[in-house]
Order: C-alpha cells, then structure tokens, then sequence
C-alpha cells in the first residue's frame, strides 16, 4: 500500500480548518449562501467533523474540518485524520493557520489513517488525499508513515502466515529495497546452528516449533556512528508448558511486535539515509508446546555465561533478547535499543497508548522525552531501579526469568536485559505493546508501531549526527 500525498494540482478542494470559537468570525467573511448552508447543516466546528460546502450547481466549493477546542485537542492527536475518513473522494489544500510542528502531525496522521490491512478481505481505499502543505518535508513524512505501515502489516499478519520462516523473509526483502544504498544485507542462522554458535537460549525456546528457530542479523550502511537495533520476534506464543488461557493467546501473533517495530524504524532510517551504521537482530521464534519443549525449573546457560533459572516458560522474549543482546554488545555499539512486547505489568502501569523505555543515560532520556512529545509518539521513562536487581538473582542460578510476586514486573523484565546489554555504549529497551484496543484518529484497531518515530526524531541528537 502507497501512503504518499496528492500531487499539486488546481483542482483541489480548499479545506478550512476551523476552532469552534472562530467559526462565528470566519462566517463573517463568506457568501450568504455559505452562511446559509453552514447554518442549516448544523456545524459548529465540533473536533473532527466535516463539511462540504456545495455551489448553486451542486459542485464543491469548499470543505470544512471542524477544529474543536484546545482542551478537547489536548485529549488526542492526529485530528484531522477524522476528517479525512468523512470526506468524499478528491484532493485537498489545507487552509490554517496552524504551526509547522501540528501541520507535520495532521498531515502525518492523514497519511497512517489511509492505513488498511486488507491482505485476507478487501476493503475500499482512502478517497481523500491530501497536497503536502507548503515548508513541509514530504519526502521524510511519507517515509516514516510507509515505515509504520510495514510495522502493522508484519503485526496484523497471523503467524499462519508470519512464523520464523516469513519474519526472515520479510528482513530479506527489507534488505533487498535497501541494498543499492547503503548496502543492505542479511545473514541467519537457524536450527541446530544456534547450539553450534552458542545461542542456547534462542534454541531452547523456539525447538519446539515446527519451524526453526533462528537469529537474523541485517546490517546496512558504511559511515557514522553505530546502531543496533534488537526486536523481540516471537511469532507466536501460547506459553509453552505454563500454557496460556485462551483468552490470554488470542493476541499472541503480536509477540513479534518488537520485531515489527525495529524493521519499520530501519526502513525510515534507511530510506532517510540516516548516517549511522546500522545493525538489526530479531530473534525468531515460536513458543510452542511438544516433546522437547523447555520446562519450568530447567537452568539454561545464555551466550554471556549467565545460567538463567525458568521459573516460568511464558516469561520467554527476555531469554531470546538476552542472547541477541550479548551479541550485539560484543561489537560494542554507539547506541543499542532493545524493543519488545514483553510485560503485561508495563500496561498495567501506563496502558496500551504509552510505551515504557528505560535508560541510565539521563541525556539521552530527555532527548527521547522530547522528540516524542513533538512527534506525537507517547513515551515515559521509567527507572532501571538498582534495589530490584535482587529479584532476579534466585540463588540457584544466576538469574531468574520470572521473579515472584509480580510487583514492579516491567523494570524488573527491563534489568534482567541490562544484563545483557553490558557491553553496549548506550542502552535503552521499550517496552511496548504493538497494539491498538479500539479504533483511533490515524490507528486502527490492530498493530501499531511504538516508540519508533521518537527514536527515529532523536537520532540525530542523542549521536550528533550533522546529516541527521
């Protein structure tokens, strides 16, 4: 699917873009017949309503986006998304007097509410498109929408059809699009390769699998500083042997939604030509349930040397995390973020619309704080809390997986990576959830990214790059 803006063109509409108490002045200005019409149509500028505004031949002469008020604007965003999903067919110029931070935010939000999943049922597409205002950097917002698309396609798809197998040949075809810039390129390895290679733990939660586990690793690009970017890639998860209930699987294709995440910031910091040398590793696995499936009580040694005690095999994104995270900081990397759907206690604490991130790096915490607050992407720094750290220190191992008693379940989730994470010079993990609950401006129900377009807006910042 294209998400890109209308071309410039003299037959679009004019959309007026109205407060609810400007609306009596701006009447002011127009026809009597408008006057009229927006009278008797009953608009009151109300967020998120439209209305066209027809000729005496029953042509458009304009269209109305009702604006609300800066209270009720201050309980969402993407606004103008609404609209856009009321509009019939055609193309549209904006006409505000919005700043150029919310024209990036409404032009954006526009772009991901042309969003359908469609793959499985075919469903009409977005009618109404919007011209790029003028002094915006289309080019860039197009990018990052197509980015955030691919994150809800890979999230949205079930693992029928996006199991370890299928999330490789997504970072592949991924790769293929990126390869005469910056070369990108992809190496696996799969099945019994990861025992050979000391990934015990990424093998021991996917064996059970009918397709092979596997750790993909992409790199792309040849200047700057270096990124890698972990994403959790847990296709499906039923629990294994500490088995889900039913109601508790039904959202368990989004496990890899930390995966789906990474691969939508690396295409926006690929086809940006972001200058930083970058790596992706996406653990792929599926937790499943057979003979050989890893128990509750086994003791596992991860790729660090750690032995890990399972006291739960539902608790098993941070054992396939922590061996690409050991991996990852063996080449001791400028920046390495690690993005997961990994703890329900993150919701619990913040819901489904903010993401969690840790960092000790208290620079960087405020540049991501900053840059998501300007991109609209809703994030909240919470603490890698030192006094925690033993809970997941069980006495018969080094670590344990899944602490008992379930306070404070994300940070420590969060510390038990750090541990792994050691060798990076700067870490920060996002604790995300991949999805959206209920129907919103520019999200739909179903996958959403998280986290990436803050990263993504803080790159260049948090690395001083001069091209960011």
């Amino acid at each position: 699917m294209v998400h890109e803006f209308a071309p410039n063109n003299d037959l679009a509409t004019k959309l007026h873009v109205i407060e609810s108490d400007a609306l009596e002045d701006w009447c002011k200005a127009q026809s009597a017949s408008t006057q009229r019409w927006i009278e008797t149509s009953g608009f009151t500028a109300n967020l998120g309503s439209a209305l066209i505004v027809p000729d005496v031949d029953g042509g458009v002469v304009m269209a109305l986006a009702g604006y609300g008020t800066a209270a009720k604007r201050a309980r969402g965003r993407f606004h103008l998304a609404t609209v856009a999903a009321k509009l019939p067919a055609g193309d549209y110029r904006l006409v505000s007097d919005l700043s150029q931070d919310v024209l990036n935010e409404e032009a954006l939000g526009w772009l991901l509410g042309a969003y359908r999943f469609d793959r499985y049922h075919e469903k009409p597409a977005a009618g109404a498109r919007l011209i790029a205002p003028e002094g915006m950097d289309a080019a860039r917002l197009q990018v990052i929408a197509a980015g955030e698309c691919l994150t809800r396609d890979l999230i949205n798809t079930p693992t029928n059809d996006m199991g370890p197998a299928e999330l490789e040949a997504a970072c592949v075809d991924l790769a293929g699009r990126h390869k005469s810039r910056g070369g990108a390129q992809v190496e696996v390895i799969r099945g019994a390769a990861l025992l050979e290679q000391n990934f015990p733990m990424i093998h021991a939660v996917g064996r059970a699998s009918a397709q092979a586990p596997r750790l993909i690793d992409m790199r792309w690009g040849d200047r700057g500083p270096t990124v890698t970017l972990v994403g959790k890639g847990v296709c499906f998860d039923t629990g294994g042997l500490n088995i889900k209930p039913g109601a508790s699987m039904g959202l368990m294709k989004k496990d890899m939604g930390g995966a789906a995440a990474v691969l939508g910031l690396a295409h926006m910091i690929m086809a940006l030509d972001i200058g930083v040398r970058l790596r992706v590793l996406i653990p792929a696995v599926e937790n499943s349930i057979s003979a050989d499936a890893f128990r509750p009580g086994d003791i596992l040694t991860s790729r660090l040397g750690l032995s890990v005690e399972i006291n739960n095999t539902d608790a098993e994104g941070r054992l396939v995390l922590a061996d690409a995270l050991a991996f990852g900081a063996e080449e001791t990397p400028d920046l390495m973020v690690s993005m997961a759907t990994l703890t329900g206690a993150a919701r619990v604490a913040l819901g489904a619309d903010i993401a969690p991130f840790f960092t000790v790096d208290t620079q960087m915490a405020n540049q991501l704080s900053q840059a998501s607050a300007r991109v609209r992407d809703p994030l909240w720094q919470m603490p890698f809390w030192e006094p925690y750290e033993t809970q997941i220190e069980p006495g018969i191992a080094d670590l344990d997986n899944a602490p008992k008693g379930g306070f404070a379940g994300c940070i420590t989730a969060a510390l038990f990576l750090r541990r792994f994470a050691q060798g990076a010079q700067r870490y920060a993990h996002f604790d995300i959830y991949g999805h959206q609950p209920t129907a919103a401006p520019a999200r739909p129900k179903g996958g959403v990214g998280q986290g990436a377009r803050a990263l993504l807006e803080a790159l260049p910042e948090t690395l001083g790059l001069e091209d960011g």
